[in-house]
């Protein structure tokens, strides 16, 4: 169906009448905002004259609260109004650049004629709240504009299934008020409007483009009925976004029932938070809890163990490969973040119940009051058919009672009375009210010194033995650490209890990874690998940590997680559904190198709970970059290019550092003239990008990216290949793409997923012989200069 000039003029006189429409409802919400406000201010200045404030008698203080209260519950009523008319204007505000990016005309089954719906950001009503001028691209029925090409189509509502016929369907581009292009189209959303969105420069933060929605990623946004979602998808296929306006869509969907703070996602680094920041902002929805994996894991263990951080466990990987031990600590790596592994665990934790639990004393004042030895007698006592948990519960409650009998003996001890002798008035009159709150003397009795000394020294060994509850309560007295290091002090210990978890290759060089682990557990540090069984082994010890309130988790860069992360993230949020994320291609860390599925967390959940879907088709990169990258890969023909032009990937020799610094400048300042705006130049390690940043810049202004980084912003970045993970750029420059850098099998996929940050240019450099990776390639996919 071809767009005539006529239609263009009826759907610019419409963009008009609805522009005005929005600046009308612009112009009327912010005199009622002012107006509120002034109403706001008003009851602020004037509250307590309003309020009757009498406290002579009971009665008269009921009144006086019920006064308070009603006039606080007046002004909380008014700043929600206030904050409710703010994010209506906000929308608004949005909806006047852009008011809509598609529109369906539907005939419903027994209706005389179709009904033109037109798509946006939010909805908006006419100015009597009658008919819709535009949908939420959320609602039920805009899932047609994603789902379907003109012809039969339905929707779900809450209230059953609505059948009918899409009888047009056609795409917007709105800029400013202005109509610049509009064109009908088939099932999937247009090239057109695609190679318009794509083209774009990239920007310091992802955008959320709801008009570019593709059908396979709308069954991902709109899924409702599992509890396990799985995304598996090429890089640049659009999981992120997906994951995002999935987010959104669930904030919409049950907006009476579910809150923002009820959703967490988490995220590779802190870096790639900031990168994805503005997504929700923009469709008008408050942003969702973001976390990463090592910070829970800081907030869990910080205290005990300098942890190491995932980042560091990369550059270790790929810059200490001729350092001592290095292969037993990959083989530690690899098997301590495996199923296997947790198995193992999980035989270990059984053991425990009979035996093998070490832990600490209570002590108070340099002295034992109680022994390690008498806590594990306890222990031990109790029914070895109860769970480890229930038992430490009980043997708490124990040792709280014989605590309670120890503060009552210790107020007779000389120090009590040393400690008295020290009150100053502050802290005497602090005892004193302590006291009086809890009725423990009247009035007239704290002048008798007998009555007083006896009660000073309660208060004073009850505030000292405060920690010593506190050690009890909180399971402290389990020592964990011991526990975990138990397991490689002897190399035989996991071989006795698990023998078909240590395969052949881990075997010979188990005693290593044993020296290893125990060495570092002795200095109280943590290897990376390390972290998640050993929150595995704690809460096996002393039971699992939930949070109930949070309802959905988002898991991206999923391929990087472990089995013991998953498991410790499903038991963490019981309640929750799941979205993973993830790309098999992109699995850089050594743990991950052989895996190839996510049956780790999908043994987590029934087989009818979970859903996955694939995607295969990658919208970042040009088609000339698709190309190129996917050869990269044993696998990469499953990868299906989008149609959108651009320039040959370029392979460069370079014959020594000056000509490889010089050339590198030159090619920064050639993209520039093009107009990229994000330029990244890619190393292997933080160590190469620093020598780099070095190198570059008395030349350019330039802005090297360390994991501390906590945002990404225009311009020209220096930046590790780990840490490009998951952020895309208009041009990338990969700094050196020679055999002695890419030459491993285990590094393929770090390659890869470098090159794959492209959206329209990609530069590779070498020096002496270029990458085995690249000998893959056809040749007239990439150009050559030498």
């Amino acid at each position: 169906m071809s767009v005539t000039d006529q239609d263009r003029q009826n759907e610019q006189q419409r963009v008009e009448q609805v522009i005005s429409e929005i600046k009308n409802r612009i112009d009327d919400l912010k005199e009622h905002v002012n107006v509120v406000s002034e109403d706001i201010i008003g009851i602020r200045k004037h509250f307590w004259d309003d309020v009757t404030v009498n406290f002579e008698d009971a009665i008269e203080a009921v009144e006086t609260y019920a006064s308070i209260k009603q006039q606080a519950e007046v002004l909380s009523e008014r700043e929600r109004i206030h904050r409710h008319a703010q994010n209506q204007l906000r929308t608004l505000q949005r909806l006047l650049q852009s008011p809509y990016f598609g529109r369906i005309d539907f005939q419903e089954e027994l209706e005389s004629k179709p009904e033109a719906i037109y798509l946006g950001i939010a909805s908006l009503l006419d100015k009597n709240d009658e008919e819709f001028l535009v949908y939420d691209w959320r609602a039920p029925i805009s899932s047609l504009y994603y789902d379907y090409s003109p012809g039969p189509a339905e929707y779900n509502t809450p209230g059953g299934s609505v059948n009918g016929e899409i009888t047009c369907k056609r795409q917007y581009i709105i800029r400013d008020g202005k109509l610049l292009h509009l064109f009908d189209t088939g099932v999937t959303i247009g090239d057109e409007l695609l190679q318009e969105v794509l083209g774009k420069q990239a920007d310091s933060q992802m955008k959320s483009i709801v008009a570019t929605i593709q059908r396979d990623q709308n069954r991902i946004i709109r899924n409702e009925r599992s509890r396990l979602v799985i995304v598996s998808g090429a890089a640049g296929s659009g999981k992120t976004s997906a994951a995002l306006q999935r987010i959104a869509y669930l904030l919409y969907r049950y907006r009476k029932t579910l809150t923002a703070e009820q959703i967490v996602l988490f995220s590779p680094n802190s870096l790639f938070n900031s990168y994805v920041s503005t997504v929700l902002p923009e469709l008008g929805e408050e942003n969702m809890q973001q976390t990463t994996f090592q910070e829970y894991a800081e907030h869990r263990l910080g205290d005990d163990f300098q942890l190491e951080n995932p980042l560091e466990q990369m550059e270790y990987v790929l810059t200490a490969s001729d350092q001592s031990g290095y292969e037993a600590r990959l083989e530690g790596i690899r098997f301590k973040s495996s199923s296997l592994f947790l198995q193992a665990m999980d035989e270990y934790a059984n053991s425990l119940k009979q035996a093998g639990i070490m832990f600490l004393p209570v002590t108070f004042r340099d002295q034992t009051l109680i022994s390690a030895a008498h806590i594990h007698e306890l222990f031990y006592s109790l029914d070895t058919n109860l769970p480890i948990p229930n038992r430490m519960v009980l043997v708490a409650k124990s040792l709280l009672t014989e605590l309670k009998k120890m503060e009552q003996r210790e107020r007779s001890k000389p120090w009590v009375e040393d400690e008295m002798e020290l009150l100053d008035r502050d802290s005497y009159v602090a005892a004193y009210q302590s006291l009086r709150r809890k009725k423990q003397f009247r009035e007239d009795t704290f002048d008798d010194f007998e009555r007083e000394q006896e009660l000073l020294a309660t208060w004073i060994v009850k505030k000292q033995f405060q920690p010593l509850r506190d050690f009890i309560r909180e399971l402290q007295f389990i020592d964990t650490r011991a526990i975990y290091r138990q397991l490689f002090l002897s190399p035989d210990l996991l071989g006795t209890l698990a023998p078909s978890t240590l395969q052949h290759d881990v075997l010979d060089k188990w005693p290593a990874v044993c020296e290893q682990t125990a060495e570092r557990l002795e200095q109280q540090y943590l290897a990376c690998e390390d972290i998640p069984p050993y929150l595995y082994l704690q809460e096996r010890l002393e039971g699992k940590q939930t949070n109930n309130l949070v309802r959905h988790v988002f898991l991206d860069e999923a391929q990087d997680y472990s089995a013991f992360q998953f498991a410790l993230i499903k038991s963490l949020f019981p309640r929750a559904k799941m979205t993973v994320l993830g790309d098999w291609n992109q699995a850089i860390y050594a743990h991950a190198y052989h895996q190839n599925s996510f049956d780790a967390v999908t043994s987590l959940f029934e087989h009818e709970e979970t859903e996955t879907f694939v995607l295969t088709k990658s919208y970042r990169s040009t088609y000339p970059i698709v190309l190129f990258t996917r050869q990269l890969l044993r696998n990469g023909k499953m990868i299906e290019p989008f149609m959108r032009d651009g320039r040959l990937p370029t392979l460069t020799k370079v014959t020594s550092p000056q000509a490889h610094t010089d050339q590198i400048e030159a090619r920064i300042r050639e993209l520039t003239d093009r107009g990229h705006q994000t330029i990244a130049v890619i190393t292997k390690t933080l160590e190469e990008a620093q020598i780099v940043h070095d190198a570059l810049q008395e030349r350019l202004p330039i802005r090297l990216i360390k994991p501390a980084t906590l945002s990404f912003e225009k311009g020209i970045l220096i930046i590790p290949s780990y840490l490009a993970k998951g952020v895309e750029f208009d041009a990338v420059i990969l700094y050196d793409a020679s055999a002695t850098c890419y030459g491993e099998e285990s590094e393929r996929k770090l390659f890869y997923t470098a090159c794959t940050r492209a959206m329209h240019e990609l530069h590779l450099y070498y020096s002496d012989e270029k990458s085995p990776f690249i000998d893959n390639v056809s040749p007239e996919y990439y150009e050559l200069f030498v």
